[in-house]
């Protein structure tokens, strides 16, 4: 665990060095301020417009992170053959996978913390300048603490995604573990479509085949709750507790499968 420990905090310094992380970060503090201005324009909306799109920004610019960051992850010790020492070293390749990627996860958990922060200022702040009676008849409070589940629910959607990144950069370069990782998310929003394909299709086998890429592929669209809770809707304890186990064991499959291959690479 200590080993995974250093490698996570070394990974999450690099992170915070790169520019492209800070550049990204501030665009989305920027956006969510921005749908303040645009919140105006809409008397008796402006509030959920800024729940909408701050929820928005936190799950886009999450996911950049995640890509750009998680798919050179493995290829830059490769490519800078820094692997060699490091593996020369009494760190094994289950430890280096895992410092890898609780250290991308740790990096994503500050950036939405602060992009979170960002969101409720800005509602806050819209809140005290609104009209006490404006803010009663609101669906939802502005600082509706459920939006935390919301935000919560996204960390590990991206969480789950940050796991795909790295197990594409076991085995293959950045701009294709990008493809396959973005491909995936996006395939992840539509995968509940899969499951009743077989009531669109007369081919037995189509049908077959999509319900088994149902199962495989990840299911992406239950951690997407933007719209209940701007709108205070409910969200059962329940539906978040099997979400949240869902990509619990969905992250665990992928880093297995990401240990495994990077177990079997020859770096000769």
């Amino acid at each position: 665990m200590r080993v995974i420990g250093l490698i996570a905090l070394n990974v999450f310094r690099e992170s915070v060095r790169d520019k492209v992380l800070y550049n990204l970060v501030l665009f989305a503090v920027l956006l969510i301020g921005t749908s303040y201005l645009l919140g105006q324009l809409t008397a008796g909306q402006d509030i959920k417009i800024i729940k909408d799109l701050g929820l928005a920004a936190t799950s886009i610019f999450g996911l950049f992170i995640a890509v750009f960051i998680g798919i050179g992850l493995v290829w830059k010790e490769v490519e800078r053959r820094s692997i060699y020492s490091l593996l020369a070293k009494p760190i094994t390749r289950v430890d280096f996978i895992l410092g890898k990627y609780a250290g991308l996860v740790l990096t994503l958990l500050v950036n939405v913390a602060v992009m979170a922060a960002a969101l409720y200022a800005v509602l806050g702040a819209m809140a005290w300048l609104s009209p006490p009676a404006v803010v009663a008849a609101l669906d939802a409070p502005p600082l509706d603490p459920r939006m935390l589940v919301a935000i919560g629910l996204i960390f590990v959607q991206l969480a789950l995604v940050t796991a795909l990144a790295l197990f594409f950069s076991t085995f293959s370069s950045p701009i294709l573990s990008a493809v396959f990782t973005l491909g995936l998310y996006i395939v992840g929003q539509f995968n509940a479509d899969l499951k009743h394909f077989e009531q669109v299709v007369d081919s037995p086998v189509a049908a077959w085949v999509t319900r088994a890429l149902y199962y495989v592929l990840p299911n992406l669209a239950p951690f997407d709750i933007k719209a209940l809770v701007v709108h205070g809707q409910p969200v059962s304890a329940g539906y978040v507790a099997i979400t949240l186990a869902y990509g619990a064991i969905y992250i665990a499959f992928v880093l297995s499968a990401a240990m495994l291959v990077f177990a079997r690479r020859d770096f000769k």
